[in-house]
């Protein structure tokens, strides 16, 4: 199917959801004005429609191949991200010393979500060098960012995260990969992991690895953890490239979707040991990567925005196209189009609203990271840091529920036609499904909500949150719009649900019930993103604009939202504040 960029929902989420509208005008973003944005969302979304997107099938058709312990990706995947990287995408937010653009994360994300929609599987890989050149930057010494950093800005080289081992996936103390001193000031790395996404291609010269591994004289648990850079191929000083080092593709895994990305399992050390150069300090490597771990993880939220995106506009497509049954007004002799029965728009409806909402969780997100960067004073950067931690564990979690779930019901619509591999609706709920597990699983992001998020400041982030969606009750109050329906008291109610359970689970942590709190901490979530994101659609209805068709739109969405699917917010707080009961009596089930 074809594809086009969402750039009208893209530019209202970017303006009025996240805020982007008052950052420029604070000066935030310097000279960028919201013209030169969307220009630069005008040629993203014109390469991800024309050049990615066409892509997308073939991928999954005709995934990455092992051959002679070389990975061999798609026809057309070279040339596609070849030209993509000469365009200047993979440099959008690198510091300018390096070759990059220095642009707001709030526009890379957007870009992000344009390459998701075109092929999750070919985005994948980029977003991950995007990762590496964080850390790097952060935490690497002079010689490794000078050496680096240029080529993997201009997507010469591209970079990989290589955690996972076959005993230690969530639990990263129980990692076995060694790193020996060599006596030269570099290291030798032996060990394996697995699931390495683009572990090994054929895109670039270069695949610069960081790996988790752990020294011999290192203290047990997390605390002896340490990251280090292993390239496919050492760099001479020069910057040229020298000998292969010691460090292949073992085989690739056989997975349920995204078959484009080569998902690898690495071997390091075959012939005594991979060269490598320590990233940060000794024993210290768990805090240099979870800097590419924390805004791979909005990443991640994102390709759930794209997948949803796509699968909406499919089903779209095919429900204003097929014909089947009838109605009352049908002339006879004809069936009607699938899109006029009531049920058909309730899901198409239900996909559009989710995925709206989701973007604007997740451009709110980049807005707070562009603002703990880039804010005038210190307790603004301390806020708007406090403000990003919060959102991401939703950002990630929620927006990839949501790329499965629309996913889902895109396949709904298809009927049994969704079910055949040829329409391609299929292919989008199994690309989806794996983004709610990598990256940190959904209910692990719903535990470091409860137990590490929410208590930011005592409570004070969590607050301020609910204070901001409260404010934007009260505007809705004053608004009085018969086009918004309910949505005001809809919103209200829900943040007041938000706010009771947010009382409860702090405290309960307070007083050390821990267990009580875990219970309701997947509730919690989905309550604290439907709130958020209802708010965030009726900060876009809000706003004032010419264009009386684009305004009713947004008010049909922001009220088939409040009505339909905010609804269940008290249910999800009495789950949040009485699940722990329930799981206490789970053992005469899961343990008879």
């Amino acid at each position: 199917m074809t594809y086009r960029a969402p750039l009208p929902d893209i530019m209202a989420v970017l303006r009025h959801a996240a805020g982007c509208d008052a950052a420029i005008r604070e000066g935030l973003y310097g000279d960028l004005a919201m013209d030169d944005i969307a220009a630069i969302l005008g040629e993203a979304g014109t390469f991800a429609a024309e050049v990615i997107a066409p892509l997308n099938r073939l991928g999954d058709t005709d995934g990455a191949r092992l051959v002679d312990r070389q990975v061999v990706t798609t026809p057309g995947w070279r040339d596609a991200y070849r030209a993509w990287a000469a365009g200047g995408w993979n440099g959008l937010v690198a510091p300018g010393e390096w070759g990059g653009q220095g642009l707001p994360m709030l526009v890379q994300v957007a870009c992000l979500e344009l390459w998701n929609s075109g092929s999750m599987a070919f985005a994948i890989g980029p977003t991950l060098t995007a990762a590496g050149i964080e850390a790097l930057d952060i935490h690497g010494t002079p010689d490794l960012r000078r050496l680096y950093l240029p080529k993997l800005v201009s997507g010469a080289w591209m970079g990989t995260m290589n955690l996972t081992e076959p005993q230690a996936g969530t639990d990263l103390s129980a990692l076995k990969t060694r790193a020996e001193r060599a006596g030269d000031g570099t290291y030798r790395v032996t060990g394996t992991k697995i699931f390495i996404t683009y572990g090994d291609h054929d895109l670039t010269d270069n695949i610069v690895h960081m790996v988790l591994a752990r020294l011999p004289d290192a203290p047990p648990g997390n605390r002896g953890i340490s990251l280090f850079l292993v390239p496919k191929f050492i760099v001479n000083p020069d910057g040229s490239l020298g000998d292969r080092n010691d460090v292949v593709c073992q085989s690739l895994e056989h997975k349920l979707g995204i078959h484009g990305s080569p998902t690898c399992v690495m071997t390091f050390g075959d012939k005594g040991g991979a060269t490598a150069y320590l990233v940060g300090e000794e024993n210290r490597g768990l805090a240099c990567m979870f800097t590419m771990m924390n805004n791979a993880r909005l990443a991640v939220g994102v390709q759930g925005v794209g997948v949803a995106e796509r699968a909406f506009q499919q089903a779209l497509g095919y429900a204003r196209e097929r014909r089947q049954g009838r109605r009352p007004d049908t002339p006879a002799g004809q069936s009607a189009a699938i899109i006029a029965f009531p049920d058909v728009r309730r899901m198409l409806m239900t996909m559009k609203a989710l995925t709206q909402a989701a973007r604007a969780i997740c451009y709110l997100t980049a807005s707070a990271l562009d603002r703990a960067r880039l804010a005038p004073d210190a307790d603004a950067r301390r806020r708007a840091h406090e403000t990003a931690s919060l959102l991401t564990p939703i950002a990630k979690a929620f927006s990839t529920d949501i790329g499965f779930e629309v996913a889902s019901l895109g396949v709904q619509v298809h009927g049994g036609m969704g079910y055949i591999e040829e329409t391609g609706a299929a292919q989008h709920l199994r690309d989806a499904r794996i983004a709610m597990i990598y990256e940190g699983t959904n209910g692990i992001q719903a535990i470091d909500l409860v137990t590490r998020k929410i208590g930011q400041s005592e409570g004070a982030a969590v607050h301020a949150q609910i204070a901001a969606i409260r404010r934007t009750a009260t505007r809705l109050l004053a608004a009085n719009r018969p086009g918004l329906g309910l949505t005001a008291a809809r919103l209200r109610g829900a943040a007041e649900s938000l706010d009771r359970a947010t009382s409860y689970l702090l405290a309960a942590l307070q007083a050390g019930r821990t267990d009580d709190a875990l219970a309701g901490a997947t509730s919690y979530l989905r309550l604290f993103a439907l709130v958020q994101g209802l708010a965030s659609l009726a900060d876009i209805a809000l706003a004032d604009g010419d264009d009386a068709p684009e305004r009713a739109s947004h008010e049909a969405l922001a009220r088939f939202f409040a009505e339909h699917m905010t609804i269940g917010a008290d249910g999800l707080a009495a789950d949040v504040m009485g699940g722990a009961g329930v799981l206490g009596e789970s053992a005469a089930v899961l343990f008879a």
